[in-house]
């Protein structure tokens, strides 16, 4: 696949064309800035003229989507020996802003199915787990989705009133998920259930359990602020039986695949709000190199040119905070505090800029004839879903008097 996404590069731009563009760029490697061009690219083409379409109707962006396995981008750190592309999630961070840039909607999609179902399963997934569940949502045609959150829980994820109890060789599963993106389209999640709740988060297992079961339902499709072409909805259980092989890891492992997922998984809202904060500062330029005032376009005014200033500033500092989690996580180091930076910092540019855009296209900003509006929407949510800012600044904190100390 990875050789696939290098020939799309090249045949869409000419070899020349290429590298052209990588003379231009950073320091990043050529495979890593191919498959930037390649993605951004895609996006401008194939997710931008339909993006409104997809927010205005709540379309599941199906086809682009599958556009999307074939490139590559929806197993992007999978290894190649099962079904992925085999990259670095470096690469997955910068293909996460691109495709976010385009549309926010495909960028939540793709960074659910790899981050939070594809990566527990394949850190501690069995050959038999992986073999029916990762290689057949590697290419776009299924995804999956990870289900931690309750009603009733909210951030405090080591309350799980979910249980799983073993009956025999099978699982019977009784509670309910909330807040679980891809739900209507996913076809298995990762869900996480008490099995002994006397060791309270110590008791948590990880499951993965297929959509077709018996006893297994979903709620309401939630109408959301933003992020309109994802679904989210509740995942009921009610005597749902699953075989006692489908656990992933260890019984009373979940709380710790919780954790460890969400870190990974951080790093990719992170570049989600990245695609987005980038996509404003785009429509906020374009709009103030032809909007006209006084006599001279607005880009002339010094307080415009304050605003462009300050929403570069903040993207290309949060970039820097999102690549460095993404290295440190590819040299095998701890990157938990990283990811928590990068997620924070990330989506509050996210706003941010979203904001500055619609100040500086005025009205034109407030209607939904300019995407302005719409990136304001989707921004909101990079602060809440994979951790609240209040939970990252926990997790920060918390490591920073661990490492002082």
């Amino acid at each position: 696949m990875l050789r696939n996404t290098i020939k799309f590069a090249c045949s869409r731009y000419g070899l020349l064309g290429v590298r052209r563009h990588i003379a231009s760029l950073s320091a990043l490697s050529e495979t890593h800035q191919m498959l930037q061009k390649t993605c951004r690219d895609f996006a401008d083409n194939e997710l931008k003229p339909i993006a409104a379409k997809i927010d205005r109707e709540h379309l599941y962006p199906k086809e682009q989507i599958e556009k999307m396995g074939e490139l590559g981008l929806m197993g992007l750190v999978v290894p190649e020996e099962n079904g992925g592309t085999g990259l670095d999630y470096l690469a997955y961070a910068i293909a996460m802003e691109e495709i976010s840039r385009g549309c926010a909607s495909a960028g939540v999609i793709m960074s659910v199915n790899n981050s939070l179902y594809l990566g527990p399963l394949l850190q501690w997934g069995n050959d038999k787990q992986k073999q029916d569940f990762v290689q057949p949502f590697t290419l776009g045609e299924r995804v999956g989705c990870f289900a931690l959150s309750e009603p009733g829980n909210g951030s405090d994820a080591g309350a799980a009133s979910t249980t799983a109890v073993l009956k025999g060789d099978k699982y019977v599963l009784n509670g309910t998920k909330a807040w679980i993106t891809n739900g209507y389209e996913a076809e298995a999640a990762v869900v996480f259930a008490t099995t002994n709740k006397e060791l309270k988060h110590k008791g948590i297992s990880a499951f993965i359990v297929p959509k077709d079961l018996p006893g297994f339902s979903l709620g309401k499709k939630e109408d959301k602020l933003g992020i309109r072409g994802s679904s989210t909805c509740y995942l009921i259980f009610e005597d749902c039986e699953i075989p006692k092989e489908n656990i992933i890891g260890e019984t009373g492992y979940g709380f710790k695949i919780a954790m460890k997922t969400l870190d990974a998984g951080r790093i990719g809202i992170a570049s989600q709000a990245l695609g987005i904060a980038q996509a404003s500062l785009e429509c906020a330029v374009d709009y103030a190199t032809k909007r006209t005032a006084f006599g001279k376009p607005i880009a002339k005014l010094q307080s415009i040119q304050s605003k462009i200033a300050d929403m570069s500033l903040r993207i290309e500092t949060s970039r820097l905070l999102t690549w460095r989690a993404a290295w440190l996580k590819d040299q095998g180091q701890s990157y938990t505090k990283e990811a928590a930076m990068a997620k924070l910092a990330a989506s509050e540019a996210a706003t941010f800029c979203s904001h500055q855009a619609i100040q500086v296209l005025g009205g034109m900003g407030y209607v939904s004839d300019m995407p302005a509006e719409r990136h304001y929407r989707d921004a909101r949510i990079t602060e809440i879903y994979e951790g609240t800012s209040e939970i990252q600044r926990l997790v920060i904190a918390g490591a920073v008097f661990k490492e002082l100390s």
